[in-house]
């Protein structure tokens, strides 16, 4: 689940100053010779909005002219019309955001010269939004196939976004490695993404990104009669009412087949493309390395021909999902990392609460033990140090997850999958300020004024400038891109992380809960979390998996460790990489002290990209497990091969 729903690119923009002061016959079949190729079809009426656009030029698919340059400018793409922007302004900025919050494109990092591409790819996209049967709310997909397709390879690769991302959230992951080698790259924002509606000017986003009302062409995301009652701003992740993560396989699969629907098109003369004849490779970072490993799961007959998944949101039997953790971190990190023994970065949550307040509310409330209860905060930070040491945290996750801590994320993740977990609605404001008791249920999301020294944000309506840029700008899950996180009047922050904390627990932590309501919430989010759970891969599929050892948001003991256990003990044939001094999110390495204590998690998926084409291309062999030994470098220097130890 991504750093990728952490930042927009403005705040990311402001840490880094801060810190830095022709046709060819089709190929044949490489899969198992099966029936008809109709079998990889759906109906046209799974696909509505369908949409071509031609990018070449000074808009390209991979970066819409801004090149490395570009999208190193501190400040986005500017509108011609703040308020009223173009779809190719729209697209422009949104590919900036998105590169931005994935990948290392500080100078120095490596990227463009060790790894990675930013080429200029001439080409179509091909877009739509799918439904799948039963969803409330579609998903985007958008095929981008490039001008140098390689009719001989005849190549998709698929992913879903990582985090919450729009559909363009993957750019860095997917694009960047498959384009230039003239693959087609099929994306999916797996039913979350930007697609944000204003429930107070009854206004959303269409097919082109641009703002509309209902009635005005079909929108991406459009809450019901009742909920559009609410007021302040749904979001499709949490607001859908369909609890999209457990569908993500599925909509990785249909992107695949939109991926050769949106072929068929492009090429006619070399029609029909399908499972038989085409290669499909599915590849994905966090919440879309989750996404993928979901997608091996699916079909009896095998469309997949290999998976390479990075730090995986991924749940399976016995293994502690990412709803527990992160409630858990939300609650005892702040405190935890003042254990000075740990030697984790200064903490100075964004919740307005000191580290120190978290460790007075975890020993109040019975969290640390008797000792703790009586005990200084030094004493209270080694309690939850030792809590979270106890249920499975590294110390290198718990260094790594102070950059959580810090920019809020626990909450904004907790308080987005509570609601997407239990099927909610948006909350109305009228019901937040007036149930403190049920602090789990009453987050709004609304534009806000800032906050005052003794008053917290007040809610307010967006403005057209505002709203116009949710599409490209927003990571998917507020706070960010003007877009506040709300709690319950009458509750504290620590309280309404408190009342998430409860959903999984099932147990209150305050004497004024509300217990029959929690019990029956909690059970809600219970059973949306096991709609969630992953099943091994099918036998055969190349699957490889790659996580840094450090990661503090999605740690591998919770995550791959346990899903690459479980898919042997089926039988799977699956490549752990496990890559030492490598945390989360990249992005964050153009920080100097970031960059000299972590590496990049990208040159490594990339690797495994190659290993696995090259295995289907000319049987190569697959690469074997590794725990790989990186060697950080100084603050200040440029990153070198040694640094990386990619394996060979």
């Amino acid at each position: 689940m991504s750093a990728q729903t952490l930042r927009t690119a403005a705040v990311a923009a402001s840490l880094l100053l801060a810190c830095a002061a022709g046709a060819a016959s089709a190929a044949p079949a490489r899969k198992p010779a099966r029936a008809a190729a109709a079998s990889a079809q759906e109906p046209a009426a799974m696909y509505t909005q369908e949409r071509q656009t031609d990018h070449r030029d000074r808009d390209d698919l991979l970066t819409a002219g801004l090149g490395l340059d570009g999208l190193r400018a501190l400040v986005p793409p500017a509108f011609a019309d703040a308020a009223h922007p173009s779809a190719a302004e729209l697209r422009r900025r949104a590919l900036w955001s998105n590169w931005r919050g994935i990948a290392d494109l500080a100078a120095g990092g490596g990227y463009g010269e060790l790894y990675g591409s930013l080429a200029n790819v001439p080409g179509r996209e091909y877009s739509a939004f799918a439904r799948l049967p039963g969803a409330h709310q579609p998903h985007r997909v958008l095929v981008q196939v490039p001008d140098g397709f390689d009719r001989d390879k005849r190549c998709v690769v698929v992913s879903a976004s990582s985090g919450s991302r729009g559909v363009y959230g993957s750019i860095a992951v997917a694009g960047a490695w498959g384009l230039p080698k003239g693959c087609a790259v099929a994306y999916t924002d797996k039913g979350a993404g930007t697609d944000y509606f204003d429930l107070d000017a009854g206004l959303g986003v269409r097919a082109d990104g641009t703002v509309g009302k209902p009635g005005e062409g079909e929108l991406a995301f459009l809450p019901d009669e009742q909920a559009r009652k609410a007021g302040g701003i749904a979001f499709k992740h949490a607001h859908s009412q369909d609890n999209p993560e457990a569908d993500w396989g599925r909509h990785v699969q249909q992107a695949a087949r939109y991926a050769l629907r949106a072929l068929d098109r492009a090429f006619p003369e070399q029609a029909p493309f399908t499972w038989a004849n085409t290669r499909v490779i599915a590849v994905g970072i966090s919440n879309g390395g989750g996404a993928v490993l979901r997608a091996a799961e699916l079909g009896e007959e095998p469309w997949l021909d290999a998976v390479v998944a990075g730090e995986p949101n991924v749940y399976v039997r016995g293994a502690r999902p990412l709803y527990d953790y992160t409630t858990e971190a939300a609650l005892l990190m702040p405190c935890a990392l003042l254990h000075k023994p740990l030697g984790a970065m200064p903490v100075a949550p964004l919740t307005g609460d000191s580290a120190q307040s978290f460790c007075d509310f975890a020993a109040e409330h019975g969290l640390l033990g008797e000792a703790a209860r009586a005990g200084d905060t030094a004493a209270r930070a080694q309690a939850a140090y030792e809590r979270m040491r106890g249920d499975g945290w590294s110390d290198e996750a718990l260094r790594a997850g102070a950059l959580s801590v810090n920019f809020d994320l626990w909450r904004a993740v907790a308080a987005t999958y509570a609601s997407a977990y239990a099927r909610n609605a948006p909350a109305a404001r009228a019901d937040a300020a007036k149930a403190a008791d049920q602090p789990w249920v009453h987050y709004v999301y609304s534009a806000a004024t800032p906050a005052g020294p003794d008053a917290p944000p007040a809610a307010r309506a967006a403005s057209d400038a505002e709203r116009a840029a949710w599409w490209s700008d927003a990571s998917g899950i507020p706070p960010g891109a003007g877009v506040q996180l709300l709690g319950p009047a009458g509750a504290s922050r620590l309280q309404s992380m408190a009342g998430l904390r409860e959903l999984w627990t099932g147990q209150p932590l305050r004497a004024d809960a509300d217990q029959s309501a929690l019990k029956g919430a909690a059970e809600r989010v219970r059973h949306g979390v096991e709609q969630t759970r992953a099943g091994a891969p099918r036998k055969g599929l190349p699957v490889v998996v790659v996580h840094g050892l450090d990661d503090g948001l999605i740690p591998p003991a919770f995550s791959s460790a346990p899903y690459v256990a479980m898919a042997r003990k089926a039988g799977a044939s699956i490549s752990y990489w496990q890559v030492k001094n490598v945390q989360h999110f990249d992005a964050f390495l153009g920080l100097p002290a970031l960059g000299a204590r972590y590496l990049p998690l990208l040159p490594y998926v990339y690797a495994a990209l190659d290993r696995v084409d090259a295995h289907l291309a000319g049987g190569a062999a697959l690469p074997g497990d590794a725990v790989v030994e990186t060697v950080p470098r100084a603050q200040g220097q440029g990153l070198q091969a040694q640094n990386l130890a990619v394996p060979k």
